[in-house]
């Protein structure tokens, strides 16, 4: 049994043990105020380069996907693209409309964009380095609690939206900036119920110590885990195929469409910094944080110092790609599909894959003979769960034309959508699907 505690990834200790070229939240809070400082600013600058880059390869990778160039002027490959468009919408007139609530208008692109800067604080990029002499972490800080100070500035953020949605004094926005909450509120639970399993196996909730956990295995094997999360993630940040809060056919752009010039760009930036943190979040529970990948590992010249940055860095763009890859290739989906998602499938099925590995958890901790890994019965899971997703429904209106609700449908192919009643007329069951009779 020792033998099997000691190499199965269901048996991974509560606390891994930590190396020296590895933080901990003791390590933090003792750097002088110049490193922070420029731990700060590292931060900050890597996340506005990280956002002209990825401004650009969506462009490219989109259009190499449709069969088109993408920008290829401005810059060597026009990798200045996004710097010039950033430089255009500072120059532009700003617009203000008569009815906004003004103090409401200037601040809510600013309570968008500032927590999206602060989740990426406790994200670590890399091990234990030495700067002009000083051993620090590649981290800016650490807490307990990291991830739920994460989570909670990811839901922070939607603030922003909201107001901006009503101090626009303009219907769509306001539509769209209640579908972002929804949305995140939706979302927000399955993303949250998909990080415990990592807890239950790292031990902590500090950043630092659960890619310390991850020294032998990446908390991938969770696979159910880091699909939930994944697809979350995407609803969380609004990307396509889950951007309803801004669907340009229904709401013209959505909470953001009455701003212009700066404040519309810290919107605008705002969703790709968040869309960073996100696969960084990923990057650090899921795929081992700054540690080298499968057999590089084991060589300790690649698995420390400066070079955790550039596995951190590699992971993290093969996530972002990830994002690119969903917008260029899926449609939008109906809101309805996207709010049963959430709620009917995947919460239910982050709970019920939450008391699982508790329960293997459990036995292996409590010394029971367990044999079985934990990698076939998460795919077992995943199959399961996508049978449950795809298999076609056989549920029936109740009457010929009429659904559920009383509402005349309107048939598609052999499926029929419910069609509300429109003020002044009245549905006859006697008529065929969508006929209507005037009161």
């Amino acid at each position: 049994m020792n033998q099997l505690i000691s190499t199965s990834p269901l048996s991974l200790p509560s606390r891994a043990p930590v190396a020296a070229t590895e933080a901990t939240v003791s390590t933090f809070g003792h750097d002088p105020w110049w490193l922070i400082l420029g731990k700060v600013v590292a931060v900050f600058v890597f996340l506005v380069l990280i956002t002209l880059f990825l401004i650009w390869a969506e462009r490219r990778i989109v259009a190499r996907m449709q069969q088109r160039l993408g920008p290829n002027r401005t810059g060597p490959f026009g990798l200045g693209q996004g710097l010039a468009d950033g430089i255009k919408l500072a120059l532009k007139e700003e617009i203000i409309p008569a009815m906004a609530d003004k103090p409401v208008y200037f601040i809510a692109p600013i309570v968008a964009t500032i927590p999206a800067f602060l989740a990426f604080a406790v994200i670590p990029v890399g091990g234990v380095v030495s700067i002009f002499g000083h051993v620090t972490a590649l981290q800016v800080t650490d807490l307990p609690v990291a991830v739920l100070f994460i989570l909670a500035c990811s839901s922070f953020g939607v603030y922003g939206i909201v107001l901006g949605g009503w101090a626009s004094g303009s219907t769509y926005p306001l539509l769209g900036a209640l579908r972002s909450a929804a949305q995140v509120i939706s979302y927000e639970v399955s993303l949250a119920l998909a990080l415990v399993p990592i807890f239950l196996y790292a031990g902590s909730l500090s950043t630092s110590e659960i890619v310390a956990a991850q020294n032998r295995f990446w908390f991938v094997f969770l696979v159910p885990s880091f699909v939930i999360y994944m697809v979350s993630a995407v609803g969380e940040t609004n990307r396509a195929p889950f951007d309803l809060p801004e669907a340009e056919g229904e709401l013209v752009g959505g909470f953001h469409t009455e701003y212009s010039s700066l404040k519309f760009a810290l919107f605008f930036l705002a969703e790709y910094i968040n869309m960073t943190t996100v696969s960084a979040v990923a990057t650090t529970l899921f795929l081992g944080g700054w540690h080298a990948p499968f057999l590089l590992s084991r060589v300790p010249v690649l698995n420390s110092g400066w070079f955790g940055l550039v596995w951190f860095t590699l992971k993290l763009l093969t996530v972002l790609f990830g994002f690119i890859w969903l917008r260029g290739t899926l449609p939008r989906l109906r809101y309805d599909q996207f709010m049963r998602l959430g709620w009917k499938l995947l919460i239910p099925a982050s709970l019920v894959w939450l008391l699982l590995v508790a329960a293997m958890r459990t036995l292996v901790v409590e010394d029971v003979n367990l044999r079985r890994n934990l990698v076939p019965v998460g795919i077992v899971f995943v199959v399961l769960l996508l049978l449950v997703s795809f298999w076609p429904s056989s549920k029936k209106p109740d009457r010929d034309g009429e659904g559920e609700d009383g509402h005349p449908e309107i048939a598609v192919g052999n499926r029929a959508f419910p069609v509300p009643v429109l003020p002044g007329e009245q549905t006859d069951p006697t008529l065929a699907p969508r006929e209507v009779t005037r009161a």
